[in-house]
C-alpha cells in the first residue's frame, strides 16, 4: 500500500514537473512539422528550414534571457524595444562614431545590459512591480530608439562584413547561418549559468520563495539586479543579430517581440509563478513559435490571421501554466 502511494506521488510529481511540459512541447513541435509538411511540399525544403532556424534566433535569444527573469517570478516587457535600442546604439557606435565593429557590438550588448540593470534596479530597489517597471522601460527604449536615430533607419551598407555576423557561415560547405550558431552558443552559455553557477541557484531560490531566500542571508535585491542585467545582455546580443540580419537598425521595429518570447518561455515549461524553468524547454518553445509562423506564412494565411493564431497560442500557453500550477 505504501509502495503504491509512493508510486502515485512520484507520478503526480512528474506530471506537475517541467519535464512533462517539455515532452509535450517537443511532441507539439513534431506534430506541427508533420502537419505543415503535409500541407505544403516546400515546408521541408532546406531553404525553408534554414529560414525557420534563422527566424528562431532573435526570438530564441530574447526568450533565453527572459527565462531567467520569469524563473524569479518577474516579467520583462522591455526586451522587444530594448532589442531595437541596442540595434540603434550599435549603429551609432559603428556608423555615426566610426568605431571598430567589435567595439560597436560590445557597445550594443552593454546597452542591453544597462536596460536590464535599470529594470532590475526599479524592481528590486524601488520596489516597482516588474510589469510596471518593464512596461515603462519598454516605452523609454522605444522613444530613445526614435530620438537617437532621428526616426530613420541606420544602414550598415558601408560596414564591410557586418551582415556576415548573422548571415555568414563559419562552417565550410554547410550553409548554416552564423546567427543559428550564435543562438545555440547562447543556449549553452545560459544553461551553464542556470544549472552550474550560483546565479542559477539564486534565480530558482528567489522564484521558489523570495522571503525564505532573503531570510537565509542572501541579498535578494542585489541578485535580482544581476539577473535582470544578465537578461539584458541576451537582449543586446539579439539586437546585434537583428541589425546584422537586416544590415540596418530599424528604430520602429521591436514591438510584439516580447510577447512571442514570453510565449516561447511558457510553452517550454517555465512557470509564470516562478521557481521552475528550463532553457532547453525555452529553445523548443522558440522553435514552435517559428515553425507556426513560418507554416502559416507558407500556407498563404493572411498576416492578420497569423496574429490571431499566435494570440491564441499565447493564451493557451498561459492557461495551461495556470492549470499546472493549480494541480501542484
Amino acid at each position: 500500500m505504501a509502495a503504491t502511494t509512493a508510486n502515485n506521488n512520484k507520478q503526480k510529481s512528474f506530471a506537475n514537473s517541467g519535464a512533462l511540459q517539455q515532452i509535450l512541447a517537443f511532441a507539439s513541435l513534431i506534430v506541427l512539422i508533420i502537419f505543415f509538411s503535409i500541407a505544403s511540399e516546400n515546408f521541408l525544403s532546406w531553404s525553408n528550414i534554414e529560414g525557420i532556424l534563422l527566424s528562431t534566433t532573435v526570438i530564441g535569444i530574447l526568450a533565453l534571457g527572459t527565462t531567467f527573469v520569469i524563473i524569479t517570478g518577474g516579467i520583462d516587457l522591455s526586451i522587444g524595444t530594448g532589442m531595437t535600442l541596442t540595434s540603434v546604439m550599435t549603429g551609432v557606435f559603428i556608423v555615426y562614431l566610426g568605431l571598430p565593429v567589435s567595439v560597436g557590438i560590445l557597445g550594443g550588448i552593454l546597452t542591453g545590459a544597462l536596460i536590464g540593470f535599470i529594470a532590475g534596479f526599479s524592481v528590486s530597489m524601488l520596489r516597482i512591480p516588474p510589469f510596471i517597471a518593464t512596461l515603462a522601460m519598454m516605452m523609454i527604449a522605444e522613444g530613445l530608439s526614435l530620438v537617437i536615430s532621428g526616426a530613420s533607419p541606420i544602414y550598415f551598407s558601408d560596414v564591410e562584413g557586418f551582415n556576415n555576423i548573422a548571415l555568414g557561415s563559419v562552417i565550410p560547405g554547410i550553409s548554416i547561418p552564423n546567427a543559428v550558431l550564435i543562438f545555440f552558443l547562447m543556449v549553452i552559455i545560459g544553461w551553464i549559468l542556470l544549472s552550474k553557477t550560483i546565479v542559477g541557484r539564486y534565480t530558482f531560490a528567489i522564484g521558489s520563495n523570495e522571503e525564505a531566500t532573503r531570510l537565509s542571508g542572501i541579498n535578494v535585491k542585489k541578485w535580482k539586479m544581476i539577473i535582470y542585467t544578465i537578461a539584458g545582455c541576451f537582449t543586446g546580443v539579439a539586437g546585434v543579430i537583428m541589425a546584422s540580419r537586416l544590415n540596418s537598425a530599424q528604430p520602429a521595429l521591436g514591438m510584439g517581440y516580447e510577447l512571442e518570447a514570453i510565449a516561447a518561455v511558457v510553452i517550454g515549461g517555465t512557470s509564470l509563478s516562478g521557481g521552475k524553468g528550463s532553457l532547453i524547454g525555452t529553445m523548443i518553445g522558440a522553435l514552435i513559435m517559428s515553425v507556426l509562423t513560418n507554416g502559416l506564412r507558407i500556407m498563404s494565411i493572411p498576416q492578420e490571421w497569423q496574429t490571431v493564431v499566435i494570440g491564441f497560442v499565447i493564451l493557451l500557453a498561459v492557461y495551461f501554466d495556470m492549470l499546472r500550477k493549480k494541480n501542484e
